[in-house]
């Protein structure tokens, strides 16, 4: 016989509690044979449904060797922050509530919360009042509505209504981005019709900053209007681009200033490190993801664009199905490439409110230093080199074997050797055409003796390595 739902919802609460007050403890991250995971969670569909109790049971018992403990402290791959406990209670409401946020008919409540959320974030990041804002999935589609609002507002300086009349037979704008930009700005061009091979790359500097004197001679030779895409945190180096420099050289040749700060935009709400993010407000639009260093729930980006008129029409859609705002409450569809999605605004409210401007700044800043934290102990060990400047919370490392050697390859060596271990979890990259581990601290749960004991996983998986080499 099938279960209440109440009974289902708190077994499964049940089940949750235990994973997340155990996962500090478990190994971060093990290989996996996936075909067995694909064995234990796969099969034929069944004939007959199965009791949702029993299905919730099985999925947790074949999913676990294959969960990675990103919600953990000790994960340091990409720039992943786990989930606060109250914007996790507050994405378990949203899906509990089963809202959806396309429409203020839909939701007055999920409308009133995205946007006061919103009111909040320009504010806490010192962008013009006044500015739109879309709840999105992540930086992808933040980059992409971005882009979208500054296409539209190029085009109307052409009097060209891309919107309407599409690329085909339109005149020409140019995009401009720092070289190494991230990916996620030429899958957004991609998906505008910009394409990725016709943008002209500015060359970046040692820590993988825009270089504003490139700039300016590569604008001096265009006579199209320019979209130029800036970055606020690299995500090798967490190097910020001369925003300010950058924007001066965008407003002389009437063009617009996007800055991809998927999460190195936090750094505007923390007095110590706001130095960095200098600048910011001079863009006309900014991409941020909620789920690195907010530390929401997955399925949160957030888009800010200084001519709301522009990122409205970019957006917005209608059908005569419809049952439109009455007044000046808020359609969120109108700001966002979707029309039904999840009410994301719930956990990035719950976020805030929850932590308060000291919160969001206590958070950026114990990231930070425990980021330096990493890079002085791993700095002790044998063949160590830190790659980049840490001003944020990046870390870049690069090992050298003892006898010589490719360093490539023994850097390679050792990162597989750290993934294979469980204490910590962290990726690879190639930063300027060398092999490198990196390093990012973006979890609220982390602490210094986390960086501490996974400080010594990674010398001693160097260690290992070496001593692999040599036969020992």
């Amino acid at each position: 016989m099938e279960r209440s739902p109440s009974e289902l919802l708190q077994r499964t609460c049940e089940i949750a509690n235990e994973y997340l007050e155990t996962v500090s403890d478990r190994p971060v991250a093990l290989p996996v044979d996936f075909q067995d995971v694909l064995a234990s969670m796969g099969g034929e569909l069944p004939l007959a449904g199965e009791p949702a109790l029993q299905v919730i049971e099985q999925l947790r018992q074949a999913a676990d060797p294959g969960l990675v403990a990103t919600a953990g402290p000790r994960y340091f791959g990409f720039v992943v922050g786990g989930s606060l406990p109250a914007a996790l209670a507050a994405d378990w409401l949203a899906t509990a509530w089963d809202q959806n946020a396309g429409l203020y008919v839909l939701s007055p409540a999920a409308a009133a919360a995205e946007l006061i959320a919103a009111g909040w974030l320009v504010d806490l990041l010192g962008l013009p009042e006044g500015s739109g804002v879309g709840f999105v999935t992540g930086g992808t589609m933040a980059n992409f509505t971005a882009l979208a609002a500054g296409r539209h507002a190029l085009f109307r300086q052409l009097d060209w209504d891309v919107e309407e009349r599409g690329l085909i037979g339109a005149p020409e704008i140019t995009v401009v981005t720092n070289e190494e930009s991230h990916v996620s700005i030429f899958a957004s061009l991609q998906m505008l019709g910009l394409g990725r091979e016709r943008v002209i790359k500015v060359p970046a500097d040692e820590q993988g900053r825009l270089r504003p004197d490139e700039l300016q001679r590569l604008l001096g030779d265009i006579r199209t209007p320019v979209l130029v895409c800036a970055q606020a945190g690299n995500v090798n180096t967490g190097a910020f681009d001369p925003l300010p420099e950058i924007s001066a050289c965008v407003r002389e040749h009437a063009g617009w200033l996007h800055v991809d700060g998927a999460f190195g935009v936090w750094a505007a709400a923390s007095p110590r490190h706001r130095a960095l993010a200098k600048g910011l407000e001079l863009a006309d639009s900014v991409a941020v993801d909620c789920h690195k260093w907010l530390n929401v729930p997955y399925d949160s980006g957030v888009v800010i664009v200084r001519d709301a008129a522009a990122h409205h029409a970019a957006m917005t859609l209608n059908a005569p199905y419809y049952v439109t705002a009455p007044g000046a409450e808020r359609d969120s569809s109108n700001w966002v490439p979707e029309a039904s999605r999840r009410a994301r605004g719930f956990a990035v409210y719950a976020a805030l409110r929850s932590l308060g401007r000291q919160g969001i700044a206590e958070l950026v800043d114990r990231c930070c230093r425990l980021a330096k934290q990493m890079a002085g102990l791993l700095a002790e060990g044998a063949g160590v080199e830190i790659l980049n400047d840490v001003v944020l919370n990046q870390v870049l490392v690069r090992f050298t074997p003892p006898a010589g050697g490719d360093p490539d390859a023994f850097t390679a060596a050792v990162i597989k050797r750290v993934q294979e271990d469980g204490t910590c979890w962290l990726g690879g990259t190639t930063w300027h055409g060398m092999r490198a581990m990196r390093v990012a601290v973006s979890n609220w749960s982390t602490t210094e003796q986390d960086i501490e004991i996974s400080a010594a996983a990674i010398l001693r998986c160097a260690e290992v390595a070496a001593a692999s080499l040599s036969g020992a």
